[in-house]
């Protein structure tokens, strides 16, 4: 086996595998004590009985990991995890947003729904839910497939065991970098939702709020400020340009591509861990002896902690966000002055802890269910192990 076939076939092993134990690599040496001589004297031979990697599937029908196959998967995957739970909480968010915006109206969760039913009705409750569907769909596809892509290509750049060793960096910027596709995707449809669902008499929906939302703006005004997308990747730059700065009435990509980027790399990375360790200390079986629904309880309870986890580190940045599309030509300085600095870390926090708890946990547990349903493994569970330590047991 050379180098480079080496690192291919190590990399799949910790990511993915669901049957890797220490029990597999002492059947290995028993089968391999107990063989004909004439066989083990071939070298494919004993590379295959050396090598503790379990290969990826490849039988009539199955899907191959990290082929083209898996990632079109993945990515109708990600589109039905986020495009279907994202519309079913609109009315949360709707109800979230105005709370944001206009707190005086809209005190609290119960007397919100209340105001809302009171001035448009049940249809109210949905109002936005075409751009929520359209767009999170978009953001979904981006974010799953190109997750799952980066995550291969950065650990394959890594090598081994520095993928190993470094397992969280590479989670860190294999879903950083698929976030900041996915907004771009996202951001039209965002900016429009957040117009329709927060300013009264806009639109109804996206087939006219989108064509209100162009002549008001310019074709390009929904991509305006896609210029200040690696700032973006820092909330302190975001923050730096402060008063004076205005960040135009299509503010929702500058705002998204600092907050979402923020906001993926710890639903991803803590998913991956929380998961690890409730495979290690949570349930008493290896992942590989466990059943399919209970794989699936495991990834709604990791995507559920990792949900609450990305409420409270992202709520300023949400706030932020509602802020600055509902009123044109607000700075970031404006609104840290108008809402306060509390109350861009408190107001709504609740029901967006709730909301995107649920939300996240959904959606890893659909994503995963869609995984299982074309013969893939769940996501994540298994640790990764030093290459040389399990070279040495070889």
């Amino acid at each position: 086996m050379t180098p480079s076939s080496d690192r291919q076939s190590l990399i799949p092993s910790y990511l993915y595998s669901t049957s890797f134990t220490s029990k597999t690599l002492s059947l290995d040496r028993m089968s391999a004590g107990n063989s004909n001589p004439s066989f083990t004297s071939s070298p494919s031979a004993s590379s295959n009985k050396s090598s503790f990697v379990i290969p990826s599937p490849s039988e009539p029908g199955k899907i191959e990991m990290f082929s083209p196959q898996y990632y079109a998967a993945c990515t109708v995957g990600g589109i039905l995890s986020c495009g279907l739970t994202h519309m079913t909480v609109t009315p949360l968010d709707l109800v979230k947003c105005n709370m944001q915006i206009d707190p005086a109206k809209y005190k609290s969760i119960s007397s919100g729904f209340g105001v809302l039913l009171k001035e448009q009705g049940v249809k109210g409750f949905f109002r936005g839910w075409v751009p929520t569907l359209l767009g999170y769909s978009a953001q979904g596809a981006c974010k799953f497939g190109f997750y799952e892509f980066f995550k291969k290509y950065y650990s394959d750049l890594a090598g081994p065991e520095n993928a190993a060793k470094y397992k969280t960096l590479i989670y860190l910027a294999g879903s950083a970098s698929a976030e900041v596709i996915a907004d771009i995707a996202l951001c039209p449809f965002e900016a429009v939702k957040v117009r329709v669902q927060t300013q009264p008499g806009f639109a109804r929906g996206l087939s006219d709020g989108l064509p209100k939302f162009v002549r008001s703006e310019g074709a390009l005004g929904l991509l305006h400020e896609s210029k200040t997308l690696w700032d973006s990747l820092s909330p302190c730059l975001q923050v730096v340009q402060g008063p004076g700065t205005s960040l135009g009435s299509s503010n929702s990509i500058s705002s998204s591509l600092f907050l979402c980027p923020a906001n993926t790399m710890m639903k991803f990375a803590s998913f991956e861990t929380i998961v690890e360790l409730i495979y290690k200390h949570a349930i008493p079986a290896p992942k590989s002896e466990c059943s399919k629904p209970l794989q699936l309880g495991v990834s709604f309870a990791g995507g559920y902690i990792a949900g609450v986890l990305c409420a409270i580190v992202s709520h300023p940045a949400d706030n932020l966000v509602s802020f600055l599309n509902n009123a044109k030509g607000a700075t970031v300085g404006d609104a840290v002055k108008k809402i306060g600095l509390l109350g861009l870390f408190t107001r709504g926090l609740p029901l967006r802890i709730v909301m995107i708890g649920t939300l996240t946990g959904a959606q890893w547990g659909i994503y995963d269910a869609f995984k299982v349903s074309v013969g893939l493994p769940t996501t994540g569970g298994v640790a990764p192990v030093p290459v040389d330590s399990e070279l040495a047991k070889a």
